[in-house]
């Protein structure tokens, strides 16, 4: 979501900073426009010139998640303390947090989540991006609005490509939860617009269908080979309510999942 956020505050006439872990992104960077950094986030510690990635910044816009999966070692929390001490000390004083909604647990009887809900994930991914969110939230010296988004599709990116043609998958009940990037970039575009610092939103297409349902009509459509599913064991899933994001900063989804 990096890269298509940073062309659209650059269309919106917005200087624009961006930071990639790899060197041989960094052109890639600088020829959208983007004033490239090659910084890496760790509870080690933080590479690359930080202090001068955030000089002069009015709004940190925070995107990389736990990647637990492929470090199952990795400390997130740990990174996260690090780079809000960072952000204290550079004078930054707004943040934006990019979470997700794997914050909240799965049930039998599909719990409809709200931002008044406390988040309950058992999972280690999910526990280690509640841990992140309130040592931003708790940092008094910048204020941050947390944006959970449901699952990412559009831009080529669709979970059907990895289900197709797999069988005894779960959960053919549950729920899907999914926004399309290009929504995903109104929501912030609208919390820089309104100045709304501090708060909390979920940000989830408002029609949840069931997953079976859904990704065999999705596997249909795209000429792939559908995926099956086990009914052996009782569904598991949620519904995420998005209401408080449509109804205070007035966004309206644009683009169907």
């Amino acid at each position: 979501m990096g890269l298509p956020l940073a062309k659209m505050l650059l269309a919106e006439d917005f200087s624009v900073k961006g930071s990639t872990t790899s060197a041989e992104k960094l052109p890639t960077l600088r020829n959208a426009g983007i004033k490239p950094y090659q910084i890496k986030v760790t509870s080690e510690g933080i590479e690359g010139d930080i202090a001068d990635f955030l000089k002069a910044t009015d709004v940190l816009v925070v995107d990389f998640p736990p990647g637990l999966r492929k470090d199952p070692k990795m400390d997130y929390s740990g990174a996260i303390r690090l780079l809000s001490e960072a952000v204290e000390a550079s004078g930054v004083k707004k943040v934006i947090f990019v979470s997700s909604i794997s914050v909240y647990e799965e049930t039998e009887n599909f719990t409809i989540y709200t931002e008044d809900t406390q988040p309950n994930a058992s999972s280690a991914s999910g526990k280690a991006l509640i841990s992140a969110e309130k040592i931003m939230l708790r940092n008094s010296v910048f204020d941050t609005t947390i944006i959970r988004f449901g699952g990412l599709i559009g831009a080529g990116r669709h979970p059907v490509k990895y289900l197709a043609g797999r069988t005894r998958l779960a959960n053919p009940l549950g729920p899907v939860n999914l926004i399309h990037l290009k929504d995903c970039l109104q929501v912030i575009k609208k919390l820089l617009e309104n100045d709304i610092f501090g708060e909390i939103y979920n940000a989830v297409y408002p029609l949840n269908p069931p997953r079976e349902k859904y990704y065999k009509e999705k596997a249909r459509e795209a000429g792939l080979e559908e995926p099956h599913f086990d009914h052996s064991k009782p569904s598991v899933g949620k519904v995420i309510s998005a209401s408080k994001g449509m109804r205070e900063l007035g966004v309206e989804f644009q683009e169907g999942i």
